[in-house]
């Protein structure tokens, strides 16, 4: 299953109605978050699992707590939000903050909100990475591969089927994540494409506009 097939399939659509619910937080809005923080979550964990040591943590945690089946059966989300806010500390580490504000300036979410929803959707992208990563009988050493294809494979489809503003969106943000690489995903996904920056000097609106056309039903 490609990255966008989950976004935009039974699983994204399932894990946003149920924070919809939740958090009294649109359906669109969560979709857009999600296009944004999978890709962003995604290449942090590119860039960490570049140290053997963080590599192997992260190869044992999918191996043990994420083989896929929270994707089949979302009603898991609930009960691994605390797991998914250990998550990303994890990850994002001193940029946590600094992300959340980001995101919840760019999507509307507000800032009491924006934490607790990707606790609850960080589970669903370790799950979608363990069962990439027991498809392709990855180990620890071939991590950074994977992660990066999975990010260039949905770029590819993304700019392929530029026919919606979802489908929009994940083109700008992948395309700011890979081909203007500074090493820092933060940069190159929330400073470039989100913040506005190299998109806007390009003649794009960057991402408020991509969501306008999805909020507005385009």
């Amino acid at each position: 299953m490609s990255l966008i097939d989950l976004l935009t399939g039974n699983t994204g659509n399932q894990v946003a109605e149920q924070a919809e619910n939740k958090f009294g937080i649109s359906k669109n809005q969560i979709i857009a978050l999600l296009a944004v923080a999978t890709p962003l979550v995604i290449s942090y964990l590119r860039n960490k699992s570049q140290d053997a040591k963080e590599a192997e943590a992260l190869n044992n945690a999918l191996d043990k707590d994420h083989d896929g089946s929270i994707l089949n059966d979302t009603s898991q989300l609930e009960s691994r939000q605390n797991e998914g806010g250990s998550i990303l500390s994890h990850i994002f580490g001193s940029e946590k903050n600094t992300v959340e504000n980001q995101l919840s300036q760019n999507t509307g979410i507000s800032i009491d909100k924006i934490g607790p929803i990707l606790a609850m959707l960080a589970p669903v992208i370790m799950g979608y990475i363990g069962k990439e990563k027991q498809q392709n009988n990855v180990g620890a050493g071939g991590l950074g591969d994977l992660l990066g294809g999975i990010l260039g494979g949905a770029q590819n489809q993304a700019q392929q089927q530029q026919s919606n503003p979802l489908n929009d969106i994940l083109g700008s943000v992948l395309g700011g994540g890979q081909s203007q690489s500074s090493g820092n995903p933060l940069n190159d996904i929330l400073g470039n494409v989100l913040g506005g920056g190299q998109q806007k000097q390009q003649g794009g609106g960057g991402i408020g506009d991509l969501l306008g056309g999805l909020f507005g039903g385009k």
